[in-house]
């Protein structure tokens, strides 16, 4: 029995995204700088280029070496890191989730490639676009945004991975641009969150002209041997400032030292944390001279506003005389009874002061960041809400806060000031109740002008707080100390001259 004849089926024409015109003529063309690629002699690149691929899996080289750089202390280099890691993660996730799956581009044959060259363990995700490539072009390019002479360094090695894609034959040159091109597109996008330091207005505000001191002549400055680093940090003012006078003592001889100080030199330096600047501008400012702030404590809020990083932006501000007024921020009475007490950074009522307290206790032993946590936790179980009066009205507060200047964003929450001397107090206020946790997240989270239930933000020149219970503790510029009864918390307006680094183009 015989069957008709069937006309021939031809197989299925392939339609994936390689096989349709241009693509098909730049897969054609990757293929062949592949295959030329593997055919070439890569001197020296044996020893290196395979290593160098496998330290790069899953991002353990680029952690390593934002662990390096943020282990060097510097403000700069920790920035540089942590938005190196965090362009990192965005093309990561980028890669991994839609651009492999969308274009599901076959790996190149290995058999092209001499195997001394290739990977002991082969990867099996599909080809298209290298995520090596992506994570490396999103580091080296996230670190350069926030400091050129990290992203200098790393770059090299950034480049050097990329090409070890090729090199070992897990991808074809095309994927390596592309990935690399979405590296550098995350990291810019990450820019569009969180800005720059050079993309953010000038630190400080209204400039004014200080006496120059080349060299540090007719400085002297003020170290206190116990804030954080300034002990260390004293014979790299000694080296920046060769002519100027540095003064080391301990924080019980603080603002005698500081008093003679400013009345000896043309202008006072201080070298210490936010409470020894604290100290230092008051005495500045009762004596009419200008003040050089050199950062030596943990946090240095009061510098870092002003766009002092280093020893050495400090000494390029003395050498311009460069210099802009701040405002003072003052509250009367003053702690443990004296007439005044005055802030360069923040006042606050609440449970702060208590974390402040624990804080100051514990960071000698486990480090200021996990006192800091180990304090909050410890404080927000077991402390209640504060009971006063705010402009005659009372209120249950679990944290009344008051910023010298209004503090603007830098990514999520309130972080920086730009203006030194608006003559305003950023006033806010965490309302008593439950989750108090939570309730001082949305009230950081939130902008400088809020009003919720759980908290409210306002712009004021003058508050007034009644009925405070006696030995209520208060915080101001990381110290802590005892008020009661009536108090009120105003400004010094461009009470004080500060030097600043001249601005850069």
């Amino acid at each position: 029995m015989s069957f008709p004849s069937q006309p021939s089926v031809p197989p299925p024409a392939d339609r994936s995204f390689w096989t349709r015109g241009l693509p098909r003529r730049l897969s054609d063309r990757d293929r062949e700088l592949f295959q030329e690629a593997a055919g070439r002699n890569w001197p020296g690149a044996r020893a290196v280029l395979p290593r160098l691929s496998r330290a790069a899996d899953h991002g353990l080289l680029w952690f390593g070496a934002a662990a390096a750089m943020a282990a060097t202390g510097s403000p700069r280099a920790r920035r540089a890191a942590l938005r190196g890691v965090a362009s990192l993660a965005l093309a990561s996730a980028t890669v991994n989730t839609v651009a492999k799956r969308s274009v599901r581009r076959p790996r190149p044959i290995l058999e092209l490639v001499p195997l001394v060259r290739q990977l002991k363990r082969q990867p099996i995700t599909t080809s298209f676009p290298s995520g090596h490539s992506a994570s490396a072009a999103a580091f080296a390019t996230g670190v350069a945004l926030e400091s050129l002479g990290w992203g200098a360094l790393v770059a090299p090695v950034a480049v050097s991975v990329a090409a070890s894609r090729v090199y070992t034959g897990v991808h074809y040159p095309g994927d390596v641009v592309v990935g690399a091109a979405l590296g550098v597109g995350a990291a810019f996008a990450v820019r569009g969150l969180v800005p720059t330091r050079r993309q953010l207005p000038a630190p400080g505000r209204p400039y004014t002209e200080a006496p120059a001191l080349p060299g540090g002549e007719h400085l002297v400055v003020v170290v206190n041997e116990r804030s954080g680093t300034a002990a260390a940090k004293a014979s790299a003012v000694r080296e920046a400032l060769p002519l100027a006078e540095v003064i080391e003592c301990a924080p019980d001889d603080l603002e005698a030292t500081l008093d003679k100080a400013a009345r000896r030199g043309r202008a006072l330096g201080v070298c210490g944390g936010d409470g020894t600047v604290n100290r230092a501008a008051v005495a500045a400012a009762r004596h009419g001279v200008p003040l050089a702030v050199f950062p030596g404590g943990t946090l240095n809020h009061f510098a870092y506003d002003l766009g002092i990083e280093e020893v050495q932006d400090t000494a390029r501000a003395l050498e311009a005389g460069d210099a802009v007024k701040v405002d003072l921020g003052r509250f009367t009475p003053g702690p443990d009874g004296t007439a005044a007490g005055y802030f360069v950074n923040t006042f606050s009522l609440g449970v702060y002061p208590e974390l402040v307290r624990l804080r100051e206790r514990w960071s000698p032993r486990i480090g200021g960041w996990p006192a800091g946590v180990l304090a909050a936790f410890e404080v927000l179980r077991g402390e209640r809400p504060l009971e006063a009066e705010v402009h005659g009205k009372p209120h249950a507060l679990w944290l009344l806060f008051a910023g010298n200047c209004i503090y603007q964003r830098l990514g999520p929450a309130p972080a920086h000031r730009y203006d030194l001397a608006d003559g305003l107090l950023d006033v806010r206020v965490v309302h008593g109740g439950r989750l108090p946790g939570l309730r001082l997240l949305a009230a950081a989270l939130a902008g400088p002008l809020s009003r919720s239930p759980v908290h409210a933000a306002r712009r004021l020149r003058r508050l007034r707080i009644g009925a405070l219970a006696p030995r209520t503790p208060v915080a101001y510029d990381g110290e802590v100390a005892h008020i009661e009864g009536e108090l009120t918390v105003d400004k010094l307006p461009e009470a004080l001259t500060v030097y600043r680094p001249p601005v850069r183009a």
